[in-house]
């Protein structure tokens, strides 16, 4: 059984999310521009958001899974 590859831009804004939630800035942002990095970056605060809101571990792992 083949196994289905994830888009680039869902890849994206997970790897910001889990940027945001291991405390890394926005400044490492992997993408120079373009529609990748504003999803990155749309991770990011979403997951900078979810850490000041309190979430925790088992929380982050289910929100990333539903994406």
């Amino acid at each position: 059984m083949r196994s289905q590859k994830r888009s680039p831009i869902e890849r994206a804004f997970a790897k910001g999310y889990q940027a945001a939630m291991s405390g890394r800035s926005w400044a490492t942002c992997p993408f120079e521009s373009g529609k990748a990095r504003v999803v990155w970056m749309n991770g990011w605060r979403e997951g900078r958001e979810d850490q000041w809101s309190g979430f925790d571990t088992r929380a982050q792992v289910q929100k990333l899974h539903s994406f």
